[in-house]
C-alpha cells in the first residue's frame, strides 16, 4: 500500500467530526483559569471573569454542535452561582483542616490537597452539568482524575463539608448522593452493582447519609444502597445492601499463626 493510500485510509476511519482535541486542552485551561480566579490571592476576579467569558464562548462553539442545546445562555447563570460554589468549597476546605491532623493550615488545604482540588472541579462542573452543558463538566472532572487520583462524575450530588482524607484512588459515580459533614478515606468506591447501557437514566449508585465515615478501600455498591446517617464503614468492607443509622460495620480478617517446626 502506497503512501497516498495509507493517508486516504487514515481519512476514511476518522469518522467523528466533533472529536477536536482542542476542546480538552482549552477545557483544562479554563479549569485552570476558574480555580485560580476563585482561590489565588494575586489573580484579579474582575479581569479573569471576563476572560473566562470569552474561554466560554470558545468551549461552546468547540462543544455545542447539538443546536437544540442553549449553550450560549448559560454563562451569565453560572457566574451568578459562582459564589455559592466558593462558599460551600471553602467549607470542604475547613472540614479538611479540622478532620485532619496532618494539616498545619487552611492554606495547606488550598495548596496541596488533591481531595480539595478534586471536590473543587467537580463542585464547578456539576453546575454545567445540571444545566445540560455537553461534554466540558466531564472533561473538567477527568482533569481533576489525571491530576489526583480522584474519579468523581460531574452528575454526583455532594453536600456541604465533603472530607476526602488521602483521597487516591476514590470512585463517585454519576448517580451518588453524598450528604453533609461525610468523610472517605483512600481507594472508596461508590459504585453500580453493574454496567448496562439500559441503566443510563436510573439511579446506580448507593446515598451515604450525613455524619458517615468510610475508611480506605471499602467498596459500596448499588442505586438502592443507603448508608444511614452516623454510620461507620471500616477498611475492606463491601457493601451491596443499606444499613441503618448509627451502624458500624466492619471486615474481620482471618488471622493464621504459622507453625514454624525447629530442626
Amino acid at each position: 500500500m502506497n503512501k497516498k493510500n495509507i493517508i486516504q485510509n487514515i481519512i476514511k476511519q476518522k469518522q467523528q467530526p466533533h472529536l477536536k482535541f482542542k476542546l480538552k486542552e482549552r477545557t483544562e485551561a479554563f479549569t485552570n483559569k476558574l480555580f485560580y480566579t476563585l482561590f489565588d490571592a494575586e489573580t484579579p476576579v474582575e479581569e479573569n471573569l471576563e476572560q473566562l467569558e470569552l474561554d466560554f464562548e470558545g468551549l461552546v462553539d468547540l462543544a455545542c454542535w447539538d443546536v437544540d442545546k442553549p449553550c450560549k445562555k448559560l454563562w451569565e447563570n453560572y457566574v451568578a452561582k459562582l459564589p455559592t460554589i466558593l462558599e460551600k468549597l471553602n467549607l470542604d476546605a475547613q472540614a479538611i483542616a479540622k478532620n485532619d491532623p496532618a494539616s498545619n493550615s487552611v492554606e495547606e488545604v488550598y495548596l496541596s490537597y488533591p481531595g480539595f482540588f478534586a471536590v473543587a472541579i467537580y463542585r464547578l462542573a456539576h453546575e454545567l452539568y445540571i444545566a445540560g452543558f455537553p461534554l466540558v463538566p466531564r472533561l473538567m472532572t477527568e482533569y481533576a482524575h489525571k491530576l489526583t487520583g480522584v474519579d468523581i462524575n460531574p452528575g454526583a450530588k455532594i453536600g456541604d463539608s465533603f472530607f476526602m482524607d488521602h483521597a487516591t484512588g476514590i470512585v463517585i459515580g454519576e448517580t451518588a448522593v453524598i450528604k453533609n459533614n461525610v468523610k472517605i478515606y483512600q481507594g472508596v468506591t461508590l459504585g453500580a452493582l453493574y454496567v448496562a447501557r439500559d441503566l443510563k437514566h436510573t439511579k446506580r449508585h448507593p446515598t451515604v447519609e450525613n455524619n458517615v465515615t468510610i475508611y480506605a478501600n471499602a467498596t459500596i455498591l448499588g442505586g438502592d444502597t443507603v448508608i444511614g446517617a452516623n454510620s461507620i464503614i471500616g477498611g475492606n468492607v463491601w457493601l451491596t445492601n443499606s444499613i441503618s443509622e448509627n451502624s458500624i460495620v466492619s471486615h474481620t480478617p482471618e488471622i493464621k499463626i504459622k507453625t514454624v517446626k525447629n530442626d
